[in-house]
């Protein structure tokens, strides 16, 4: 009798690959393609931080709130600076960005070595780590967000689609510049753990850097137009600019008049262009992540 080739089902045929490594090239492409995981990474990694808390997200809410009290309260109303009508939302609006900056880059950055159990057995693009800690962040944002609306609206804001379209290019700015950082450094992470402790140092700095603390129009008053343009080279000060115009120069009693006062000429524009900016940074960091993405599995 014959012998017959036994051919294996497609489901056999599966189940004896090898579990193959992500393609460098695929990139982020293939992470979105892949939403379904990327869906799965974003909930374990907000179950896990809310995991055995009796309010749970609740406190997503809390935490902000607090803050929001404490910058109006003293820094508005207390301390006071320059005369500046609601200096407390001025400052708040700052502060999402920063916190919204520093923590999709923070978390990007040590989000490899913090998978490391995943990375090494599951077969996806390894970008999907750094993306899902910017989903996460992002998700944090929203109550920060509807608090900061809701004190605005208390304060007589009425959004207004200039304004909505402000604080849309600033978020993907942030989300665009923060992961394309946050792709570059958690592959140095890998191979230098001080990387991460280094860049938390460094966030630290970034408030100072920006319009938050303090008015735009101190830094052109302290040194000049020539610092003042290279002051707005810097993507987060853009963003701040342009969350504070979505919501803080509503709450002023003439917000043209505010918004010609503090805020830059041709601001749109120069939104634009950090935008671009953080795209370039993006493509390096994707660029960075695929070189070394290979040598990853053993120094782990």
């Amino acid at each position: 009798m014959a012998e017959t080739l036994a051919v294996p089902a497609d489901d056999d045929r599966r189940a004896e690959m090898p579990l193959v490594e992500p393609s460098a090239t695929s990139g982020l492409f293939e992470v979105f393609r892949r939403r379904y995981l990327l869906k799965l990474l974003v909930r374990r990694e907000i179950a896990a931080r809310y995991q055995g808390s009796f309010l749970g997200m609740i406190w997503s809410y809390i935490n902000p709130l607090t803050q929001f009290l404490m910058f109006y309260i003293v820094i508005g109303v207390i301390i006071g600076l320059r005369n500046i009508e609601n200096f407390g939302v001025h400052m708040f609006a700052g502060l999402i960005v920063v916190t919204f900056f520093s923590e999709t880059f923070n978390a990007g950055t040590r989000s490899i070595r913090r998978n490391k159990g995943l990375v090494s057995k599951m077969a996806v693009p390894r970008e999907m780590f750094p993306v899902a800690s910017m989903m996460v962040s992002a998700f944090h944002l929203g109550p920060q967000l509807i608090i900061l609306a809701t004190a605005c609206l208390l304060l007589g804001w009425v959004p207004d689609p200039v304004g909505m379209a402000a604080l849309v290019l600033a978020l993907v700015m942030i989300m665009i510049l923060g992961t394309g950082l946050a792709l570059m450094f958690s592959v140095a992470n890998v191979f230098f753990q001080d990387v991460g402790n280094a860049i938390n140092v460094l966030t630290n700095f970034v408030r100072f850097g920006v319009p938050m603390i303090y008015p735009f129009t101190m830094v052109e008053e302290r040194f000049g137009e020539g610092v003042t343009e290279y002051y707005l080279a810097n993507p987060i000060a853009q963003a701040v600019l342009l969350v504070q115009r979505a919501f803080w120069v509503g709450t002023t009693d003439d917000p043209e008049a505010t918004a010609a006062e503090h805020l830059p000429d041709f601001l749109f524009t120069r939104g634009l262009i950090s935008v671009g900016v953080a795209l370039v940074i993006l493509a390096i960091g994707q660029w960075v992540f695929s070189r070394f993405e290979n040598r990853i599995p053993e120094h782990l």
